[in-house]
């Protein structure tokens, strides 16, 4: 198993297994005996191809879904058991979110989307609006405040998203797939920024992908084949032996 040393563990999935329930009886299980450790200032890649069971692993990392056995302990709080409201606290407090389709409010101005998640902390509204401001200057997206998400364009979006995920002052975000609905040049720019964000700011960064390509902007490498992790290190030089 892939170990940082010196540093403070935020995720730690030990004995994870997964089984969901089919609709002519039994179970299928997708994720099994699934182990590792995710350090402070990690920018981490779970890799694997469709149906792998990479998915499924993020939402319980993101605390989506509950394991079906084993142990997720979240800043080395055990959140295995922890009824939905409960999970509900923990993703709001404690992860950001950017997901491949961004997840915008159409309707809605994009100063008021990366708003969202304060208003559910119960943030004064002064306070809201100052800090959504201060993450879309960081995202470069000052000038664009009171535009519609529609009105942008996808890598636009995808830094509102980013902006969001940021307003919380989380110290894990989650990407799904955050360059699958970008061109090339538009994800290359994300996954910089995403670097940016890991480097500068220490943020702690866990990455779902099918391609090695996006894979390779991380720094470690999980890779999950058929519900079980077959490699877990550094990046590396090729996909050969994944």
């Amino acid at each position: 198993m892939y170990m940082k040393k010196n540093s403070d563990i935020i995720i730690s999935l030990k004995g994870i297994n997964k089984s969901f329930p089919m609709e002519l009886g039994g179970q299928q299980q997708v994720l099994f005996d699934i182990n590792f450790t995710v350090h402070t200032g990690e920018f981490v890649a779970i890799m694997g191809p469709s149906g792998s069971g990479k998915s499924t692993c993020m939402n319980i990392i993101g605390a989506l879904d509950t394991p079906t056995s084993g142990v997720y302990e979240l800043y080395g709080r055990d959140v295995t058991g922890l009824t939905p409201d409960e999970l509900a606290i923990v993703r709001n407090e404690h992860i950001g979110f950017v997901f491949q389709q961004f997840n915008l409010l159409s309707k809605r101005s994009v100063l008021d989307n990366v708003m969202l998640p304060l208003m559910y902390r119960g943030m004064p509204m002064d306070e809201r609006v100052r800090r959504a401001r201060e993450m879309l200057k960081r995202v470069g997206l000052e000038n664009f405040e009171s535009y519609l998400p529609t009105q942008l364009s996808g890598g636009m979006k995808q830094r509102v998203a980013i902006a969001r995920a940021l307003a919380g002052d989380p110290k894990l975000i989650l990407a799904d797939e955050p360059t699958g609905a970008l061109d090339s040049k538009m994800g290359n720019e994300i996954l910089q920024f995403f670097k940016k964000l890991n480097k500068d700011m220490g943020i702690t960064i866990v990455m779902i992908t099918h391609e090695f390509d996006i894979a390779k902007y991380a720094d470690r490498l999980i890779h999950i084949r058929d519900g079980r992790i077959n490699y877990d290190g550094p990046i590396p030089k090729n996909d050969s032996k994944l």
